[in-house]
């Protein structure tokens, strides 16, 4: 009797490591394209938010000194931004397209990147 519970005690045997790999791998084959979905997802959200920052501090600057700025540096340089944000998909703050019309300053600002959203329109048109 001592003898054979001490042979069922000594550890997994090779069918049950497979079947707890083949668990693993399939539990996540299905959780990495949901990750994947919600980095971009997030990403999105901090693009849409950064971009309504920089044009709200835009707005705000022509109405405090009768002009827009030259550049993005002029709202850092002014106080009105610490720093210019990092965009969030070339991952670079110096990327920005800034929109500026002849001797008015910017206008708008856009991504800089090349990338299309998940609502089919590229970043930088949004």
């Amino acid at each position: 009797m001592i003898e054979k519970r001490a042979r069922c005690s000594r550890g997994f045997t090779l069918v049950e490591l497979l079947i707890v790999m083949s668990v693993i791998g399939i539990l996540s084959s299905l959780a990495i394209p949901s990750y994947r979905h919600a980095v971009v997802k997030a990403q999105e959200a901090v693009l849409t938010r950064d971009l309504f920052t920089m044009r709200d501090l835009l707005d705000q600057y022509r109405a405090d000194k009768g002009k827009y700025p030259l550049t993005l540096k002029d709202l850092v340089a002014t106080q009105y931004l610490k720093a210019v944000p990092m965009d969030p998909f070339t991952r670079s703050s110096e990327t920005w397209q800034e929109i500026a019309e002849k001797d008015a300053g910017i206008l708008d600002v856009r991504s800089g990147s090349d990338l299309v959203g998940q609502n089919g329109q590229p970043y930088n048109q949004w």
